[in-house]
């Protein structure tokens, strides 16, 4: 008897959720993603896993720094996936009621100082075409302020070192462009003319940060680079791909950018979701009142 694939059980499920429940193409793509992670981070059949096959992959996910809103939203994906699963007759062993729920609440990740940051940045290796892939990804998360999603989907094509800026896809389609440095600029053509071809062995992919295997890299595979560079630079702090775009706007914010400016560069919608990085430091927001404040100097 032929053993059904993984994939297949997850082309059904996808294919459930686009006709039978409706739902809407990105919200199918991020089950999709959560739910690939969740599978090739463990490899078996569905019927293999038992509950604390989940429960090992939620922890790590935590202890990796993912934010309980997100850990909850993989946690709904998989248990979604096996009730369904379990509803079309394959034999599940994962039990729900033992996987610990995830409480959610208010979280603003931690932002590294504009000191730890270039710390962490400058202590970079550069000695193998991995760790230039690796440098110059950190500095474009940093330097752009992107989302992990963005920086792994980027293609070369995206990029005009001419102009020095990058074409960003965004949530919901949407695109928008994003200015670097001129120091990432000789960076990504370092990289570009010397590092990437080593790393995909000359095989045709537009890929811009391809994986060892020339596929596109897993979020798991980017936070697993990132822990091992924040242990390796003594970072005490939760270092997340998150804390980069956090830390790109509070340091934008501190240094005086307006907000609707930082608000475009992060491709938000709403100027309310940008808002949640203004709790920058207490004490500069105090210094720069008294400077620039048109009272300040007749009181």
């Amino acid at each position: 008897m032929a053993v059904t694939k993984p994939e297949h059980h997850l082309n059904s499920f996808l294919y459930y959720l686009k006709v039978e429940k409706g739902l809407a193409p990105k919200s199918i793509e991020a089950y999709g993603r959560d739910l690939r992670d969740f599978l090739e981070y463990d490899p078996k059949r569905p019927e293999d896993y038992d509950s604390r096959d989940v429960t090992n992959y939620l922890v790590e996910l935590q202890y990796l720094g993912l934010v309980n809103t997100s850990l909850a939203r993989k946690r709904v994906a998989i248990k979604q996936f096996f009730g369904f699963l379990d509803d079309n007759g394959i034999g599940i062993k994962v039990d729900f009621d033992r996987i610990p729920k995830i409480k959610l609440s208010q979280h603003f990740p931690d932002f590294l100082t504009v000191e730890e940051m270039l710390s962490l940045l400058d202590g970079l290796p550069l000695e193998t075409p991995l760790q230039l892939r690796n440098k110059v990804m950190f500095e474009l998360l940093y330097g752009c302020g992107l989302r992990i999603s963005e920086l792994l989907g980027l293609t070369t094509h995206d990029i005009n070192l001419g102009e020095q800026i990058v074409l960003v896809r965004g949530k919901g389609s949407k695109q928008r462009y994003v200015p670097f440095l001129d120091s990432l600029s000789a960076l990504l053509n370092q990289y570009l003319e010397q590092a990437r071809p080593v790393i995909i062995k000359f095989k045709r992919t537009d890929i811009l940060f391809p994986s060892v295997r020339v596929k596109q890299m897993s979020r798991m595979g980017f936070w697993k680079i990132l822990r091992e560079e924040a242990l390796k630079a003594n970072i005490t702090k939760t270092l997340t791909p998150h804390t980069f775009r956090h830390s790109f706007a509070t340091h934008l914010l501190e240094g005086g950018v307006n907000l609707r400016i930082v608000q475009a560069l992060l491709g938000h919608a709403s100027l309310d979701t940008t808002q949640i990085y203004t709790h920058v430091d207490t004490r500069h927001l105090i210094e720069t009142h008294k400077v620039y404040h048109p009272r300040a100097q007749f009181i």
